[in-house]
């Protein structure tokens, strides 16, 4: 939808008419010159280095003939005068943008490449206007009926797509070496020093680029110091995301609140009808099975027995001790667990999983794997390591090896629903959710070859609380890995539910997770930050947590789905009922 044309206040078009009319009068400096500057310029720098060779030429010989210098011909007279003129003329032109230089930093300085030594010439942010308010995004103002004097004016054209320009000198002067290419647009936070007043000058550049308003997305209200090196490059605004809670879901004996950012209506009231039946049911029940990050680098011989010895050497129980020594010295938290390997051809693959205390873990892994490789180089200097990873940890991809190896933390979620409860808050019976589930979340899944995805909506969940908590969104990928079982029990009376995932990869300390709103989030769960008391049980409850609800969310759905109230339902909480163009 296009952007609707900005009118222009009664007191602006008088402001920007006589702005204009200024600008059209004012005269340049070079515009008093008869010739064009550049010829001017070469006319005066040519006599300048012809007039100092022609009087060192001239003294030159004056000493060899033992004649007083002082003693000066006409020709000479004229060339000291030449010399002065071409002298004045070449201070005044670039003597006075050099003094000016080293007083107050030119336009000249952002045009660099952005390197590290760069730095010391970052200046204070002195402006008295804030940030923010170097672009307009509010909505226009409603606008009054014109003055007679304002009619006669001209009104200038204004953009029906571009918000108001940043307004300071200095900051526009940045502005046009962004969009000229002269100054890189991710070297401004170091230049300026001032994330927000950086993120607020790629903002107008980027406008000014693509002729698009960026006007519906918020500048103001974020920290953007606190994701600089570390979340975003190049940030010019914040998406906002709605944040609901399901819940309580009551969960091995305690009640949690899940927060699910989430733009897709009826997946927190989904979810929130699963958890009410998992309360009135007596809660849930999880079990975590394994807890361990996985990197696998992949490295090549000249022979595929010289790859084999490497396997049975690092599958040896007596070297383990060995390497994991060379492996923990990265990090308090990393311990080596064990490592897989598997060949093809010449190459070999070596899949490290170790424990990440509360974080995630990538990163840590990484470093620990680096340590092994450097180590293995003085048994096996013949080994050529191609690359830190060989897609056999399996990161951000769907991979038999995280469903059946695992990958992060591994649980099991499980409740018993009573058919009361079934029946009246879930609308359908347990004779039709088993059957629904084995033909669709088991049977359709294999028809259609899914990897697995052995359940109805998963991801829906699992996306919704990484988005609110601070993951890794990718990692959605494997860590929506699931089966969900649904089994008549009690003569057939009470309904048994689980989840198994296997690869839920989260953490409570390190990268978005220590971002405000994510940390908030984090908070109500309980989960924030690192337990010092006992490490990485945060990230182990936040995994179990997530299990949880996607164990409500699986009820739920599927309980919709048998009772046929799924597209009813989606109608009803999916669809605005607002006037779109009353809202335009």
């Amino acid at each position: 939808m296009e952007a609707r044309r900005r009118e222009t206040q009664p007191s602006q078009p008088l402001k920007l008419s006589k702005q204009l009319a200024f600008d059209d009068d004012a005269t340049k400096a070079s515009d008093a010159l008869p010739l064009p500057l550049y010829v001017t310029n070469t006319v005066f720098f040519t006599l300048f280095f012809w007039v100092v060779y022609f009087l060192l030429t001239r003294w030159r010989e004056k000493i060899r003939n033992s004649t007083p210098l002082h003693m000066i011909s006409f020709s000479e007279m004229l060339a000291i005068f030449a010399l002065f003129v071409s002298l004045i003329y070449l201070l005044g032109f670039f003597g006075i943008e050099f003094v000016q230089s080293i007083i107050r930093p030119s336009s000249d300085m952002w045009a660099d490449d952005g390197e590290e030594d760069d730095i010391a010439l970052q200046k204070e942010d002195a402006r008295k206007v804030p940030c923010g308010q170097a672009l307009d995004c509010s909505l226009p103002a409603p606008v009054a009926a014109p003055s007679p004097e304002t009619e006669k004016l001209p009104t200038p054209k204004v953009s029906d797509e571009m918000p108001d320009p940043v307004t300071t000198e200095e900051d526009e002067e940045i502005i046009k070496g962004v969009v000229a290419g002269t100054t890189p647009s991710y070297s401004l936070e170091a230049k300026l020093g001032n994330c927000k007043r950086a993120a607020a000058i790629r903002r107008e550049a980027l406008q000014r680029l693509t002729g698009k308003s960026l006007s519906g997305l918020p500048l103001e209200g974020f920290d953007y110091e606190s994701i600089l090196g570390q979340c975003c490059e190049m940030p010019v605004g914040y998406v906002q995301i709605p944040v609901g809670i399901a819940g309580p879901l009551f969960l091995d004996g305690r009640e949690y609140s899940v927060p699910m950012a989430t733009t897709e209506g009826c997946l927190v009231a989904s979810t929130n009808r699963g958890c009410k039946a998992i309360n009135l049911s007596g809660g849930a029940t999880s079990v975590l099975l394994r807890d361990g990050m996985t990197r696998a680098p992949v490295v090549r011989f000249g022979t595929a027995k010289r790859a084999a010895d490497l396997k049975q050497y690092l599958e040896d129980p007596m070297n383990f001790e060995t390497v994991s020594a060379a492996f923990n010295k990265s990090s308090r938290f990393g311990r080596l667990q064990n490592i897989k390997c598997a060949i093809a051809g010449k190459n070999l693959y070596l899949r490290f999983s170790c424990s990440t205390g509360d974080a995630m873990g990538m990163n840590m892994v990484s470093k620990g794997v680096q340590n092994v490789l450097d180590f293995l180089q003085t048994d096996f200097p013949d080994m050529d390591v191609l690359g830190i990873s060989g897609n056999y940890c399996s990161d951000k991809k769907p991979a038999a090896v995280n469903w059946i190896e695992g990958r992060g933390k591994s649980v099991v979620c499980e409740a018993i629903i009573k058919g009361d409860v079934v029946r009246k808050v879930l609308k359908t019976n347990v004779a039709s959710l088993v059957e629904l589930n084995m033909l669709k979340n088991l049977t359709g899944s294999a028809m259609a070859g899914a990897l697995g995805g052995f359940n109805a909506h998963a991801s829906n969940i699992v996306s919704a609380v990484y988005i609110a908590t601070g993951q890794d969104p990718a990692q959605n990928i494997e860590s929506s890995h699931c089966i969900t079982m649904m089994e008549g029990i009690n003569d057939g009376e009470d309904l048994h539910v689980s989840v198994t995932m296997p690869s839920i990869e989260v953490g409570t300390v390190g990268g978005g997770t220590q971002l405000a709103s994510q940390s908030a989030c984090l908070n109500l769960l309980g989960v924030k930050g690192a337990n010092k008391d006992s490490p990485g049980s945060n990230a182990r409850l936040l995994a179990r947590v997530v299990a949880g609800a996607v164990l409500a969310g699986e009820l739920s759905l599927m309980s919709a789905i048998s009772a046929g109230q799924l597209v009813k339902s989606h109608m009803k909480y999916n669809r605005s009922n607002k006037d779109a163009a009353k809202a335009s």
